[in-house]
């Protein structure tokens, strides 16, 4: 059983991979055996480290994914790694305001990172992997937002509700090309992008009254989902949205 997580001779390129839940599930895919080409635009020493300190391979791009210029330089540059056997579409921004007062540049930074290049990016990888036949795996990186409407983030939720929406589409177009597209949805995490909920009182409260597990998500709390989706134990899962949020969405 435990062959079927195997992800020895694996390349993964992982966007976002410098912190948080990306640099989570790098460590969780090399530590299956894959190596892991990472994409950023800020040093990924630390993930690097990480990796290796788990006899990882590790290979860092660096990269500003706020558009689409860099899309075949990274698909180019890892290529020449190995061939891209598992997309990890992690990195994502966050804006937030009430809707009343949000912004068009607001609305765009985020849309553009967390759907457009998420679908330019993908795209050109499964270029490659229907070039050879031999298949891969996607997996995006979604949100609680994917399901619910949140408040004050109304780009972020316009966007990880597309995401899904993407992630069912592409899923319904590649699957008989062995091709498997899926996404996890995290719940409330430790990361960066939730450093202004944790730090308000109330709204930590709140959110920490409603998780069933009873504590905000540590990143490798995400570290199985991401294995499993990537590894031959998913071969027959299409287009889900595989919630890890402590039972949030539950309750």
């Amino acid at each position: 059983m435990s062959g079927l997580f195997d992800l020895s001779g694996k390349t993964a390129l992982v966007t976002g991979a410098n912190t948080g839940l990306g640099q989570a599930i790098s460590l969780a895919l090399a530590a299956a055996g894959a190596t892991i080409v990472g994409v950023g635009r800020s040093s990924m020493d630390e993930t690097r480290d990480k990796v290796e300190n788990v006899g990882g391979d590790f290979h860092e791009i660096e990269a500003d994914l706020a558009t689409l210029e860099p899309i075949q330089r990274i698909v180019e540059e890892a290529s020449d790694i190995g061939r891209i056997d598992i997309l990890v579409n992690n990195a994502g921004t966050i804006r937030r305001a009430d809707a009343i007062d949000f912004t068009e540049a607001d609305w765009d930074v985020v849309m553009d990172v967390n759907l457009k290049t998420v679908f330019f990016l993908t795209q050109a990888v499964a270029r490659e992997m229907l070039a050879d036949g031999a298949g891969g795996r996607v997996i995006n990186i979604a949100s609680l937002l994917s399901f619910q409407g949140g408040i004050r983030i109304p780009s972020y939720t316009a966007s990880k509700s597309g995401l899904a929406g993407l992630t069912r589409l592409l899923a319904c177009e590649w699957a008989c090309e062995r091709i498997n597209v899926n996404a996890i949805a995290p719940g409330y995490f430790v990361t960066n992008n939730t450093e202004a909920l944790r730090a308000d009182e109330d709204r930590n409260a709140a959110i920490l009254a409603r998780i069933p597990a009873g504590h905000w998500g540590r990143p490798e709390e995400i570290a199985g989902a991401a294995v499993f989706l990537a590894s031959r134990a998913a071969d027959y899962i299409h287009g889900v949205v595989l919630p890890v949020d402590g039972g949030w969405l539950a309750r």
